[in-house]
């Protein structure tokens, strides 16, 4: 029998929704950014910052059996558009440098935990819970680079599927030694942040496949 854990919304009721939203602009921010640096229409900005803030959440709603978010909750989509419009009306000067890969890495490590708490949250076990929060913080990146022609993220030897892993998977693990979902959450999202933190500060990488020539 599973563990019954709360979602990471009713686990923090009065800051989780809105964190999920901050969570999701960031994501929102990356996909708009991504057409907007291709001189593309405000539709196509629209539409980028949607499906890569929205994707990975979506997933994993289908694949648990939840109700998808963005569908029951208009805040999620409106939150996108906001930032599309936000990012069409302001120079691009204004985007350059690392600032959205911090506030990325704050939304990736807590995206992954919010995703593997609600797996949980709706019954599944411990391990596919964890691949719950991956999917909920990566494939929306994913889409994302495959619409914009880039290589995915999953192509690159950075860390960064790496850490939303972690936290997810720390979070999970945790919770199954008991430690009280909140806490568990706390350090889950900090690990995560941490090691994609040195990933962007310090150029760290996984080691590429050798035995091919």
């Amino acid at each position: 029998m599973q563990p019954a854990i709360a979602p990471l919304p009713q686990i923090v009721p009065a800051l989780g929704p809105w964190l999920d939203l901050a969570g999701l602009a960031v994501f929102a921010a990356s996909g708009a950014l991504a057409a907007a640096k291709r001189g593309q229409t405000f539709v196509t900005l629209a539409f980028f910052a949607l499906i890569t803030g929205v994707g990975g959440g979506t997933v994993r709603d289908l694949l648990i059996g939840a109700p998808v978010f963005w569908v029951r909750d208009e805040r999620a989509a409106a939150a996108c558009l906001v930032v599309a419009a936000v990012i069409w009306l302001t120079p691009e000067r204004w985007w350059r440098g690392e600032a959205l890969d911090w506030f990325d890495a704050v939304g990736l490590a807590a995206y992954a935990v919010f995703g593997a708490a609600k797996a949980i949250g709706y019954g599944v076990p411990p391990v596919p819970a964890a691949l719950m929060g991956v999917v909920t913080a990566c494939v929306g990146g994913v889409i994302r680079d495959v619409l914009a022609g880039e290589p995915s993220i999953l192509m690159r030897p950075e860390l960064y599927v790496t850490a939303a892993a972690l936290a997810a998977g720390l979070y999970v693990a945790l919770v199954l030694l008991g430690v009280v979902a909140p806490v568990a959450a706390v350090v889950g999202a900090t690990a995560g942040f941490a090691l994609r933190a040195a990933a962007i500060g310090w150029g760290l990488k996984l080691p590429a496949y050798r035995g091919r020539r």
